[in-house]
């Protein structure tokens, strides 16, 4: 790591702390605890702050939102990394059938539909391929769909 001067620090201390905000609603909707998700996000801020190298070249944001991923999924059991909930047969509120979603398909929804972050941008952040994030985003959707009683619309 190189040698960071003070103005730079004060510039990636903002757009760190910008970044929270966005950064916090990811955590909590992926980890279902608010509590949990500020640990995630807490950790994610001092993990960048340790490596200013590499947060000074690129986007920050993404750069956050990739090591909260990894840390999300580093810290689950293997059992839990890849197990769908059961579908309900009644409608669910929103926010109950987006926690439903499995843990890959709600991330790449909320990291393109709510973060706004292109199809190539999330794929980065969750490391697979643009394709697969493409097709977790349509299989969410399609389920959210499901689950709310709506019929999908086409897009």
């Amino acid at each position: 790591m190189r040698p960071v001067g003070p103005s730079a620090q004060a510039d990636l201390r903002e757009r760190l702390l910008g970044a929270v905000p966005a950064l916090r609603a990811f955590a909590h909707s992926l980890a279902d605890d608010g509590a949990r998700g500020d640990d995630l996000v807490q950790d994610t801020l001092l993990r960048a702050w340790s490596c200013t190298d590499g947060a000074a070249r690129g986007d920050v944001t993404a750069w956050l939102f990739a090591i909260l991923h990894r840390r999300f999924y580093a810290e689950r059991p293997p059992a839990l990394r890849r197990v769908e909930r059961p579908p309900q047969t009644e409608p669910l509120e929103f926010r109950e059938a987006l926690g439903r979603l499995p843990d890959t398909q709600r991330e790449a929804l909320l990291l393109v539909g709510a973060q706004r972050f292109s199809h190539r941008e999330a794929a980065a952040i969750c490391g697979v391929a643009v394709g697969t994030l493409k097709s977790r985003v349509a299989r969410g959707r399609a389920r959210l769909a499901a689950d709310l009683g709506l019929r999908p619309t086409g897009h």
